[in-house]
């Protein structure tokens, strides 16, 4: 018979830092998310490239976060969001985009001054906003989730090199939802894409 002191208590999980790259990664690829209306969410996941409509010379936001997708997108209900999309793109690409990113806002904790981010913000293609990760019932969480604003030459680079593969996964986020809704919460989180640590810090964007 053990005594309370033999009894290892159960592991609390260890809350992530603040600002992390979490996100679903191999050794070549890496796993962002878009929603888009049916016409383009469509012909992507189909050609595997978005059509012609869409355009490059627009900011496109990319998130490596599942769940953060589904709070932006209303679980794929939003309009002109109804098709949520998983994007593969390479490693090398999202690396790119990473070491050419300025912070969206002025950080005095990460730039000398607001002349210094201006400047950086001025000759930069990529933007960084570092948003509140979401739970199950898409509440902020206190740690952080990246998200990655594409223009000019970056989304060009997006379109054309760096993205290898499309799929959609509406049909998971409602899934989820649905599972969700009726408090199978471990069935839920089952389904939930692995998205681990990237080992690339928090100083992105500076």
């Amino acid at each position: 018979m053990h005594t309370t002191s033999e009894v290892s208590p159960e592991a609390v999980p260890e809350e992530p830092p603040r600002r992390q790259i979490r996100a679903l990664h191999t050794a070549d690829t890496v796993t962002v998310y878009q929603a888009y209306r049916p016409e383009i969410g469509d012909h992507a996941a189909r050609h595997g490239r978005f059509p012609e409509s869409w355009s490059r010379s627009r900011m496109t936001w990319i998130k490596p976060s599942f769940l953060w997708m589904m709070y932006r997108s209303g679980w794929g209900t939003k309009p002109g969001q109804e098709r949520v999309l998983a994007l593969e793109i390479s490693r090398d690409g999202f690396e790119q985009a990473l070491a050419q990113a300025c912070l969206s806002h002025y950080d005095r904790s990460v730039h000398a001054d607001r002349a210094q981010w201006a400047a950086r913000l001025r000759e930069s293609p990529v933007r960084v906003q570092w948003d509140p990760e979401r739970d199950l019932d898409l509440r902020p969480l206190p740690h952080r989730s990246l998200q990655l604003g594409l223009s000019g030459r970056a989304t060009r680079a997006y379109a054309d090199h760096w993205l290898l593969a499309v799929r959609d996964v509406t049909p998971l986020a409602h899934q989820v939802h649905e599972l969700v809704r009726a408090g199978a919460r471990e069935a839920a989180a089952a389904l939930l894409p692995r998205e681990t640590p990237y080992p690339i810090g928090a100083q992105v964007g500076a």
